[in-house]
C-alpha cells in the first residue's frame, strides 16, 4: 500500500460553534467547550483511508511545556470504542478520499488554546501533520462539568447573554446601569487567555498553573487577582475613590467590558484608569463568561467593610451630626461582586453552586488582593472556616452598626437604631429586565431562630441595640424624586409614642457624599434645640436642600448623605437615623427608526435635556451594544448645552446579529457625568 497523503482539512468552524455555542466568537477559529464531540474533516490524496491498513492518532497539546501526568498533553489514537475519562477519536463517516472524525474531550479537560497534529501510519512509515489551533473552554451544559447549570434559561442568561444590569443607588432608591459584557467580542477571549498568562502563579510555575486549569476554583481565583492591579501583578484596573480621574476614565464613564480589557491589551498589560466596585465586577463577570463559567454581578447595599475582623463597625459623630474619621470600618452604600455557578470537591458536601468572587482590592488572602471562590451557603451558614474568605464576606453582610455621638466633653454615648447591613442584595432576572432580590440567599430572616444559630456559631454578638427607644421613633423620609439641578425637601418624621410629653434638640444635617460612604461638604443643616412633642403627637420637620449649595461638591455617585440626631433633654437618650438620598440624573431618549433586520441600516434618535440651571461643556454621548454597533460610536457637540436644552442626534448603524440586543448610551461633560441610557432592539434575521 502507499503511504496515507493528507492533502487539506476542514476544523468546520462554523458548524462546530453552532453546535458548542460559541459561533458568535468568529467562524475565524475553532472554540468548542468540554466533554462535548467536534467533528473534523480530513482529505486525502492518492487514495483513501482504509481501516485495516492505517492506523491514525491525535495529540493535543496546551500551555509551554505540554506533559501527559499534567493533563496538558495527549496522544490517542482512532478507535470505535472511546473511553469516556480521556480524549478521543472516532470515524464518523467516510465518503471518498474525505474522512469525518469526531474528537471529543473529557469534561475535566484542562481549558485554553490547544495545537493539534495529526499522525498517520501505513506500515512501518509515517507522517505528521499540524492541523491547527483551537480553544476548550468550560461547558454548563454537560452533566460531568464542574460548571454544570441545569437550566436552560439560565444558561442562557449567565454564560450566553452579551448585556445586563447593574444595580446602583441607594438601598431606598435602586438604580440600573446598562453594562456590555460583549464575552464573544472580537479578540475578548484571546485577551482573557492572555489575562490568565500574565497572572503571577502561571508566571511562577507554567506547568503547575496550566495543569490546574481544569479547575473553575482555581480559575475564580486567579481572575478574582488578575482584574485589579494591587499585586503589581499587571493587572487589568486600577482602582480609584477619590473623585480625581482626570489622568483616566472616570469609572461611572464606563458602559461594558470590551472596550476596558482592549485598552489592556494595547497597552502592554498596564493598568487601565480608572476603576470601582461595579468595573471590577463587570469585568470579572465577562472574563468568566468568555471562559464558560456560569457568572453574575450582584449589588449588595450598605456594605460593612470591617477591616479589623470584629463584626462590627463603629462610626463616630458631632453633637452636630459632623462625621469624625476614628474608623477605618466603612459602610458602603453599595458594593458589587461577582457570583459564579461551580462545583466544590474540595468543601465537604453542600457547598456547590453559587461563589462569591469579588475582584476590588480591600482586604489580602493568602497574600494577594483576591477574594473567593466563596460558597454563598457557607456565608449563610456561617461556617467562616470555609475556603475562601468567608468571614470578611459575612461581615460585609452581617456587620453590626454602632453610631456613637461624641459630646463636647470627649464623652461617648452610644445611639440607638434599627439594624442596617446587608441590604436588598440584587442582580438581574433571568431573561428580562427587571431585578431579583436574592438576599435570602445569604441570611436567614431577620431575628429568627436560624439567624441567632448562624451568629452563635460566627461568634456574631449581635448588639442589644435592635430594639429602638420605646417611645420616640425618629425617620428620615423624601417627599418626591429628587431631581439634578432642582431643590428639594427631606423631612425628619419624629412621633412620640408615649403618654407624656417629651421634649428635644432636632439636629439635621446633610452632606454629599461618595458611594463608598465618604462625605464631603455639607449642602443643608438645621438645628432646633427645643422640639416639644405632645402624647402620641407625629412632627415632620422639613429640610430644604438648594441646588446652589449640593451642586459644587455632588460627586459621580450622585449622593446626599442626610443624618438626623434626636437628643431627649430629660434621659440624655440620643436616636439617629441616616438616609442616603439619590439625585436622579435626566432621562436619555432613545428612538429606532425604520424596521429593525439583520444587516439592513438601522437609526437611533438619542436626545437629553440639560437639567441644570448651567451651560454644560465639553458633551459627549458614546452608544454602544453588542450585535448592533460596530463597536463604539462616539459623538461630541460642538456647542455648550445651554440650560433647559435638548441635544438631539441621530446615530445609523447596521446590526449584524438577530435576536433581542440592548444599544447603551452614556453621557459626559463637565458638569453632567455618567448619564446612562439603554433601549432594548428585537432584530428581525435576515430573510
Amino acid at each position: 500500500f502507499a503511504d496515507l497523503v493528507l492533502e487539506s482539512w476542514d476544523l468546520q468552524c462554523e458548524h462546530n460553534g453552532r453546535e458548542h455555542r460559541t459561533a458568535e466568537m468568529g467562524c475565524q477559529q475553532l472554540v468548542v467547550r468540554r466533554g462535548q464531540p467536534f467533528t473534523i474533516t480530513l482529505h486525502f490524496s492518492g487514495r483513501s483511508y482504509e481501516e485495516e491498513v492505517d492506523k491514525l492518532a491525535f495529540n493535543v497539546e496546551t500551555g509551554p511545556c505540554p506533559i501527559e501526568t499534567s493533563g496538558t498533553r495527549c496522544h490517542f489514537a482512532v478507535t470505535s470504542f472511546p473511553e469516556e475519562t480521556d480524549w478521543s477519536a472516532v470515524v464518523q463517516q467516510q465518503d471518498g478520499d474525505s474522512l469525518c472524525v469526531s474528537l471529543c474531550s473529557p469534561p475535566s479537560a484542562r481549558i485554553g488554546r490547544y495545537t493539534l497534529t495529526l499522525e498517520t501510519s501505513t506500515g512501518y512509515e509515517g507522517s505528521s501533520y499540524h492541523i491547527g489551533d483551537f480553544v476548550l473552554l468550560f461547558n454548563a451544559w454537560h452533566p460531568e462539568d464542574a460548571v454544570f447549570l441545569r437550566d436552560e434559561e439560565e444558561r442562557r442568561e449567565y454564560v450566553l447573554s452579551q448585556e445586563g444590569l447593574i444595580y446602583q443607588g441607594s438601598r431606598d432608591y435602586i438604580t440600573s446601569i446598562p453594562w456590555n459584557f460583549g464575552q464573544f467580542e472580537d479578540d475578548i477571549l484571546s485577551i482573557c487567555l492572555k489575562l490568565l498568562d500574565t497572572n503571577p502563579k502561571f508566571l511562577r510555575d507554567q506547568n503547575r498553573d496550566c495543569s490546574r486549569r481544569n479547575n473553575p476554583v482555581y480559575i475564580g481565583r486567579v481572575v478574582s487577582a488578575m482584574v485589579n492591579c494591587n499585586d503589581e501583578d499587571q493587572g487589568v484596573l486600577a482602582g480609584r475613590w477619590d473623585n480625581h480621574y482626570e489622568d483616566g476614565m472616570s469609572p461611572m464613564a464606563w458602559i461594558g467590558s470590551v472596550d476596558i480589557l482592549k485598552r489592556w491589551k494595547k497597552f502592554g498589560c498596564q493598568p487601565v484608569k480608572y476603576g470601582q466596585c461595579w468595573v471590577f465586577a463587570a469585568v470579572a463577570c465577562t472574563v468568566m463568561r468568555c471562559l464558560g463559567i456560569p457568572s453574575r454581578v450582584v449589588t449588595n447595599y450598605n456594605s460593612a467593610h470591617d477591616t479589623n475582623g470584629n463584626l462590627v463597625i463603629d462610626r463616630y459623630f458631632s453633637e452636630i451630626g459632623e462625621e469624625d474619621r476614628r474608623s477605618k470600618d466603612m459602610i458602603w452604600n453599595f458594593h458589587c461582586w461577582v457570583e459564579s455557578w461551580m462545583a466544590r470537591p474540595d468543601l465537604a458536601p453542600g457547598y456547590n453552586g453559587w461563589q462569591v468572587l469579588d475582584p476590588t482590592p480591600q482586604e489580602k488572602s493568602e497574600g494577594v488582593f483576591c477574594c473567593g471562590p466563596a460558597p454563598v451557603r457557607a456565608i449563610k451558614e456561617g461556617d467562616l472556616q470555609m475556603k475562601y474568605d468567608i468571614p470578611f464576606i459575612f461581615a460585609e453582610v452581617n456587620a453590626d452598626v454602632v453610631y456613637w455621638v461624641v459630646q463636647h466633653d470627649g464623652s461617648q454615648k452610644k445611639t440607638t437604631h434599627s439594624s442596617v447591613v446587608g441590604k436588598n442584595i440584587s442582580t438581574k432576572s433571568v431573561g428580562k429586565d427587571s431585578r431579583e432580590d436574592i438576599t435570602h440567599t445569604y441570611k436567614y430572616p431577620e431575628g429568627s431562630e436560624k439567624e441567632r444559630e448562624v451568629f452563635a456559631k460566627a461568634e456574631h454578638e449581635q448588639s442589644s441595640l435592635r430594639e429602638e427607644d420605646e417611645g420616640l421613633h425618629l425617620k428620615i423620609k423624601l417627599s418626591e424624586g429628587a431631581n439634578n439641578g432642582c431643590d428639594f425637601d427631606v423631612f425628619a418624621v419624629i412621633s412620640n409614642n408615649t403618654d407624656v410629653e417629651r421634649v428635644c434638640r432636632l439636629m439635621l444635617c446633610a452632606r454629599t457624599a461618595s458611594y463608598n460612604g465618604t462625605v464631603g461638604p455639607q449642602c443643608g443643616m438645621k438645628d432646633l434645640l427645643n422640639v416639644t412633642l405632645a402624647p402620641q403627637e407625629e412632627k415632620r420637620v422639613p429640610l430644604r436642600i438648594l441646588y446652589e449649595n449640593y451642586g459644587e461638591s455632588l460627586t459621580q455617585d450622585n449622593l446626599i448623605k442626610v443624618v438626623a440626631l434626636l437628643t431627649e433633654y430629660q434621659t440624655g437618650n440620643i436616636i439617629m437615623a441616616v438616609r442616603d438620598v439619590y439625585i436622579q440624573n435626566p432621562e436619555i431618549k432613545i428612538r429606532i427608526l425604520g424596521e429593525p433586520m439583520q444587516k439592513r441600516k438601522l437609526v437611533a434618535e438619542i436626545s437629553l435635556v440639560n437639567p441644570l440651571a448651567v451651560p454644560l461643556s465639553n458633551c459627549v454621548f458614546v452608544v454602544e451594544g453588542t450585535g448592533l454597533t460596530d463597536g463604539q460610536q462616539i459623538k461630541e457637540l460642538e456647542e455648550p448645552m445651554e440650560p433647559q436644552a435638548e441635544a438631539k442626534f441621530r446615530l445609523d448603524f447596521v446590526p449584524h446579529q438577530a435576536g433581542l440586543h440592548k444599544l447603551m448610551v452614556d453621557f459626559e461633560s463637565d458638569k453632567l457625568t455618567g448619564v446612562k441610557g439603554y433601549r432594548n432592539v428585537i432584530i428581525a434575521p435576515q430573510p
